[in-house]
C-alpha cells in the first residue's frame, strides 16, 4: 500500500467503494417487489437513452398472462423498433429453458430484439443459446444491472466528486 502513488490509492479506494455500492444496489433489487423491479428496469432503459418518455416509451406490462413479456420499450425516440423486456428476480442461475421461453414469446410477437434482465447470473448454456439464435437477446445479470443503475444515477446519490489534474507542460513551454 505504501508504494502506491496517490492516484493509485484514490483509484483503489474508488473501486472498493463502487464494489460495496454494487452489492448494496443488487441487494435492494433482489428485495424489491417484482412490479418494482420491472419499473426499475424500464426506468433504467429510459435513462440509457431508449424510448422517449416513460409515458409513451416504456410500459411495465408484467402481469399474469403477460405471455413471457414484462415490458416494452421503443429502441429510439421515434419508435422505429420495439424491444421486449423480460425482468426476473431470480436466485441461482437462469437456465437455457427460461431463455428459450423468452425467445418463444418474442417469436409470438414477431419481435427481433429482447433484453432479459435478472438479479442473478445466467448459466453457460443460456448464454450460448442467446448467442446462437437468430433473434437478438441481450442478457444482463444482477451485477451488470446494478452497475448500470449506478452509472445512470438511479436510486443513488453522488456524494463527492474528485478531479485529479496534472501539469500541462505544453502550456508552460516557450
Amino acid at each position: 500500500m505504501e508504494d502506491q502513488t496517490p492516484e493509485e490509492a484514490l483509484e483503489n479506494a474508488y473501486q472498493s467503494l463502487r464494489e460495496d455500492l454494487i452489492k448494496e444496489v443488487l441487494g435492494q433489487l433482489k428485495n424489491s417487489s417484482p412490479s418494482m423491479f420491472e419499473k426499475i428496469v424500464v426506468d433504467l432503459l429510459l435513462a440509457m437513452g431508449y424510448g422517449g418518455s416513460r409515458k409513451d416509451a416504456g410500459q411495465a406490462i408484467g402481469k399474469s398472462g403477460d405471455e413471457g413479456i414484462d415490458g416494452i420499450i421503443k429502441e429510439d425516440r421515434l419508435g422505429l423498433d420495439i424491444i421486449y423486456i423480460q425482468a426476473k428476480k431470480w436466485e441461482g442461475n437462469v437456465g437455457r429453458p427460461e431463455i428459450q421461453k423468452f425467445a418463444g414469446a418474442l417469436q409470438g410477437k414477431r419481435a427481433r430484439k429482447g433484453v432479459f434482465i435478472a438479479t442473478s447470473n445466467f448459466s453457460k448454456e443460456a448464454q450460448e443459446f442467446a448467442r446462437q439464435i437468430e433473434n437478438k437477446i441481450i442478457l444482463i445479470d444482477g451485477e451488470q444491472v446494478a452497475q448500470y443503475v449506478i452509472d445512470q444515477n438511479l436510486g443513488v446519490t453522488p456524494v463527492t466528486k474528485y478531479e485529479v489534474k496534472r501539469l500541462d507542460s505544453d502550456y508552460f513551454g516557450e
